[in-house]
């Protein structure tokens, strides 16, 4: 069996899709993929459906959506196979699990890709930490259960899984950067800022690419867009640390040249120096 939430939900087994057409059902999938070889309780499944509002026949409907699962599990199952459905989707102790072997849920793929990663970049194995949070990120389709309605439950998965997607892609381009990428870089982040235009991160981030890549108009440019939008749009100016790094940028600041040196380093170095004069 097969899951993937990161983009619109698929499911297959050997080949053959069990993708629930109803709404419900769909959630329900969903979320035991998410928490794949955990317990899910009843009451969470069914908070998750229905809210708080539970219809007096939440519990022998959400029995009924289980049993349509299975049989369409049991329905593409080899006549070999060695787990039954009910091994794949157990219950256990007053919930259900999915019973998920390694490497049939993109989402737990994604994270432990990007775990080993993280660890990679916090060593400062920027090779390591770019081939495996490349490999992480290539899993993602698409916004996260793009096509699947979602209660809270899946909108606080959902949502932490695009954090920690955004959070994953700075760490790469932060490594890629320290390893002198930069030129390679422009066109992906300057593609990110349009996307994100209120993300400082990426932004810093495109700006030194930029002026490392001998584009330093561009780089003030991007600034420059950075600080309408959020005006237009949060009524703020850029932080302290960008407003720092515009100012280096028109100065040509050695330290921006420094590839050894991280995006961040860089900003923490800008910040420390403080922003006295900044021309924002």
């Amino acid at each position: 069996m097969e899951v993937k939430v990161l983009g619109a939900l698929e499911a297959s087994v050997n080949g053959a899709s069990i993708v629930p057409t109803a709404d419900k059902p769909r959630q329900l999938l969903a979320l035991l993929a998410l928490s794949a070889n955990q317990v899910l309780p009843a009451s969470q499944l069914m908070e998750e459906l229905w809210g708080e509002e539970l219809p007096r026949s939440a519990m022998t409907t959400l029995q009924t959506y289980i049993l349509r699962i299975r049989r369409s599990i049991d329905d593409a199952l080899d006549t070999k196979a060695v787990r039954g459905p009910k091994e794949i989707l157990a219950t256990r102790n007053g919930g259900y699990l999915m019973d998920a072997l390694p490497g049939s849920v993109d989402a737990l793929e994604y994270e432990r890709f990007a775990a080993a990663g993280r660890r990679a970049f916090e060593r400062g194995e920027d090779d390591t930490a770019v081939r495996l949070l490349r490999q992480g990120l290539a899993l993602w389709r698409g916004p996260a259960l793009v096509d699947t309605c979602a209660g809270r439950l899946l909108e606080i998965e959902a949502t932490r899984l695009e954090e920690s997607r955004l959070g994953d892609l700075e760490r790469r381009i932060e490594a890629e950067l320290r390893l002198g990428l930069h030129a390679d870089l422009t066109i992906e982040l300057t593609t990110l800022i349009a996307r994100y235009p209120l993300h400082e991160a990426l932004h810093a981030q495109c700006m030194v690419a930029l002026y490392r890549a001998g584009r330093p108009a561009r780089a003030l440019s991007a600034y420059a867009a950075l600080r309408r939008n959020l005006a237009t749009e949060l009524g703020i100016d850029p932080s302290l640390r960008l407003q720092s790094l515009h100012c280096a940028i028109l100065g040509g600041d050695p330290v921006l040249d420094r590839h050894d040196t991280t995006c961040r380093r860089v900003l923490d170095l800008f910040a420390c120096r403080g922003t006295t004069g900044a021309r924002t």
